[in-house]
């Protein structure tokens, strides 16, 4: 099963799946397509952004845990 954690840089976790769009987008981070989303982890984005990284990576995990069954 395909897994997010705080370390992942923010475009491979676009590269996984594109489904992650809509909760990232809704979560606040609305610069997807900005060169820091290729270098930028998914924990520092979240403190930029003031978004708890423990909530969003269960949101995305539970979203992608949903494309196994």
């Amino acid at each position: 099963m395909k897994q997010v954690d705080k370390t992942m840089i923010i475009g491979d976790i676009l590269r996984i799946d594109q489904g992650v769009i809509p909760i990232l987008l809704q979560s606040g981070m609305h610069c997807l397509g900005c060169p820091s989303s290729q270098m930028e982890s998914l924990a520092d984005a979240c403190m930029v952004h003031g978004i708890s990284a423990d909530d969003l990576i269960t949101e995305l995990n539970n979203y992608l845990a949903t494309l196994e069954d």
